[in-house]
């Protein structure tokens, strides 16, 4: 007999973890940013700055393979990526006494600000904190495999393999074996799996131990879309669910996508890589790191690039969901999943149902793998990573209880 055969469903709530408190707060964060420390275009606190100025709660600065501790002074020349104007630029937001500059062998430099000056100088309790985090960069062969390591203490460094699957496993078992030693909640999610064509839903689905990736990057140049016969990032997260699900890999759970900036380019509007394409909600009653990935791990979030949700409640085999509104703006809601039927092999990425109502309820009949929802709103995205796109949010997949028949 099939695996899938074997499944006796009951609509029993699962996958949304332990419910909290309807009053808990949504909180805005984006956990894919890049700065001068590795190779964005900007200071940290230039970054850090937009972020807090168009209402996020929370930021992880991951640059690639390194976190912002110790000395970095950057050059400063006019056609380079930190030029006087944009030194100059930061002394009306921070002071003329702010920015630490230098000459050096003949040339001019910058001390690029540190973490922990970033935190005295923008967070506030309740209003906005920085999380800690890196963007782990390692590589097999000609596919390029990035993770973003959340609510770690200090960097992680590529630990390799000997395949693309090994490469992500083990970079996966590094920072979980990080979060152990040091004592903190930490969480991995793998980035752009399309850019450069280099992981497929497989790879998605045989995670073991931290099983999140990004359903939506808003640099242009990693291709959340279809291509010819190559699945989006959307296709490829019902792919790995199912595989996940019904067929026993991975660690047989739930795949959670993300929403990120992945932003490099914080001067331009309109260019490759800007800040404000795509961000999580978190529901969290504090504001504070370890209680921000704890309720990621539980799924008690969304991911969206314009969409805001007031609730998100999954109860009694009832999936519901009701949009905060805004007017004259309609709203689009599609409850995407898979069936079990005797026999035959569940259907990733099917249209369950499709509704503009306003809360949109989904409830469950008692075949379901999995089902997840997608609305899409009217409004066209002020910031797009493409031509034409819409505001959109994407609600976390929820799942019965399942048991094998004895």
């Amino acid at each position: 007999m099939s695996l899938i055969a074997t499944y006796a469903l009951i609509a029993f709530p699962l996958s949304m973890g332990t419910p909290i408190d309807d009053a808990s707060t949504w909180r805005r964060g984006n956990t894919h940013t890049h700065t001068l420390w590795s190779d964005g275009d900007a200071p940290p606190e230039h970054v850090v700055n937009w972020y807090v100025e168009n209402g996020y709660d929370f930021l992880v600065l991951s640059d690639h393979n390194v976190m912002q501790t110790g000395e970095k002074w950057f050059a400063i020349t006019p056609d380079g990526r930190l030029t006087p104007a944009k030194v100059e630029a930061l002394e009306p937001v921070f002071g003329a006494d702010w920015s630490e500059t230098r000459e050096k062998d003949g040339a001019s430099e910058m001390r690029l600000r540190t973490f922990e000056e970033l935190q005295e100088r923008f967070e506030r309790p309740d209003e906005f904190i920085l999380v800690p985090g890196e963007e782990v960069t390692d590589r097999y062969r000609l596919s390029e495999i990035h993770i973003n390591a959340l609510n770690i203490e200090s960097m992680i460094a590529p630990q390799k393999g000997d395949s693309v699957q090994e490469t992500i496993q083990n970079n996966l078992d590094a920072i979980t074996e990080h979060g152990r030693e040091t004592g903190r909640s930490v969480l991995a999610h793998v980035n752009h799996p399309n850019f450069r064509k280099s992981l497929g839903a497989t790879n998605l689905a045989e995670m073991k131990g931290q099983r999140f990736f990004e359903v939506y990057n808003g640099h242009r140049s990693v291709e959340n879309e279809r291509i010819g016969s190559r699945p989006s990032t959307e296709e490829l997260w019902d792919i790995a669910q199912v595989m996940r699900l019904a067929e026993g890999a991975g660690d047989g759970e739930l795949l959670y996508g993300l929403a990120t900036d992945d932003a490099h380019d914080h001067y331009a509007t309109g260019t490759v890589s800007i800040p404000g394409r795509g961000w999580i909600m978190v529901r969290s009653e504090e504001l504070e790191s370890n209680a921000i990935i704890d309720a990621m791990k539980r799924g008690d979030f969304y991911a969206s690039s314009g969409v805001t949700l007031k609730k998100v409640d999954f109860k009694d085999g009832t999936l519901s969901i009701e949009i905060d509104e805004e007017d004259g703006v309609e709203y689009f809601t599609e409850f995407i999943g898979a069936r079990v039927d005797d026999g035959l092999a569940p259907v990733p990425g099917q249209r369950l149902m499709i509704t503009n109502e306003n809360p949109a309820v989904y409830e469950m009949t008692g075949n379901e793998l999995y089902v997840r929802a997608q609305i899409t709103s009217s409004r066209l995205h002020p910031r797009p990573y493409a031509e034409g796109d819409k505001e959109t949010a994407w609600v976390q997949p929820v799942r019965p209880r399942t048991t094998p028949e004895s």
